[in-house]
C-alpha cells in the first residue's frame, strides 16, 4: 500500500489549489478516496499521507506537499491527524500553509470508546454502507485503533493552539469522542474561524451519510479563501 495518495484536477482545468490530508487512527489513504476525487472534481490537487506512525512534524509536511503546489495551501487533519496538526500550529513549527481544516477532533480529555467488536467501532465511526464496506475491505486498516488514547500532551497542545490561518473545524453531532463545547470554544477562540457541527454524523465526519454535504462545506471553504473569506454567493431571501 502506498504512502501516498494523489488526486488530480481533470485535464484542461487550472488547478485552484492544494489539499494535504492527514488520516486518523487506523485509517490508510485510501480512506479518502472519496472526499479526494470530490475535491479534485473541483479542479483541487489532493495528496493523502499515510496516517503518522510517531510525532507528525513540520518536516513530514513539507517533504509530502507537492514540488509544485497550487496555492492556496491547506492542511487538513482527522482525528489523531487533526491534533497533530494543531499541535504544531501550538508550537509554531508548521511549513507555510494558507488555511486549517480540523474534522473530527477528539475531546481535549481522555475518552475512549466501548468498542468490544468492529461492528461496534463501525458504529463509532459512520452509519454510511459504503464508508463501512470500505473500511471493512481495506486490509491496512487497523481494527481496534480508535480504543488507543491520543497522548494528552498532544491534546492539551491542539486545543491551546492558536493558529493565525483561517480553520475550519468540522464535528458530527453524534460523534461519541468529540466534546463540541470545547470545540465551539476553541473555534471561538481563534481569529478567523467557522465551526460546523454535521446533524446526524458519526466519528468519521467526511466519510459519513453526510459526505456530500460535508464536501460542499469543504469546498465552499476552499473557494472562499480565493476571495479572501468573502463568500462569493449571498442569500438575499430564502423560506428555510
Amino acid at each position: 500500500m502506498s504512502d501516498l495518495l494523489d488526486f488530480h484536477a481533470p485535464d484542461g482545468l487550472l488547478t485552484r489549489g492544494t489539499v494535504l490530508v492527514v488520516p486518523g487512527r487506523g485509517e490508510t489513504p485510501e480512506t479518502y478516496t472519496r472526499l479526494g476525487a470530490r475535491l479534485a472534481f473541483d479542479a483541487y490537487r489532493v495528496r493523502v499521507l499515510a496516517p503518522p506512525g510517531g510525532t507528525l512534524t513540520a518536516r513530514d509536511l513539507t517533504d509530502a506537499l507537492p514540488a509544485e503546489s497550487t496555492a492556496p495551501v491547506v492542511l487538513l487533519g482527522v482525528d489523531a491527524g487533526a491534533v497533530a496538526l494543531a499541535a504544531l500550529y501550538a508550537r509554531g513549527d508548521v511549513p507555510g500553509a494558507d488555511a486549517l481544516v480540523l474534522a473530527g477532533l477528539p475531546a481535549p480529555g481522555p475518552v475512549v470508546p466501548e468498542a468490544a467488536s468492529w461492528d461496534e467501532e463501525l458504529g463509532i465511526r459512520t452509519a454510511c454502507p459504503t464508508h463501512r464496506g470500505r473500511l471493512t475491505g481495506d486490509v491496512g486498516v487497523r481494527r481496534g485503533a480508535l480504543a488507543e488514547p491520543v497522548p494528552p500532551a498532544l491534546l492539551a497542545a491542539a486545543y491551546a493552539a492558536r493558529p493565525a490561518v483561517p480553520t475550519l473545524v468540522l464535528s458530527g453531532e453524534l460523534d461519541p469522542l468529540a466534546d463540541h463545547a470545547a470545540l465551539a470554544g476553541l473555534a471561538k477562540s481563534l481569529g478567523r474561524a467557522r465551526y460546523v457541527l454535521v446533524r446526524g454524523a458519526h466519528h468519521d465526519v467526511l466519510n459519513d451519510l453526510q459526505h456530500r454535504s460535508v464536501a460542499a462545506e469543504v469546498a465552499g471553504f476552499l473557494e472562499t479563501l480565493r476571495e479572501q473569506l468573502v463568500p462569493r454567493v449571498a442569500v438575499q431571501s430564502s423560506a428555510w
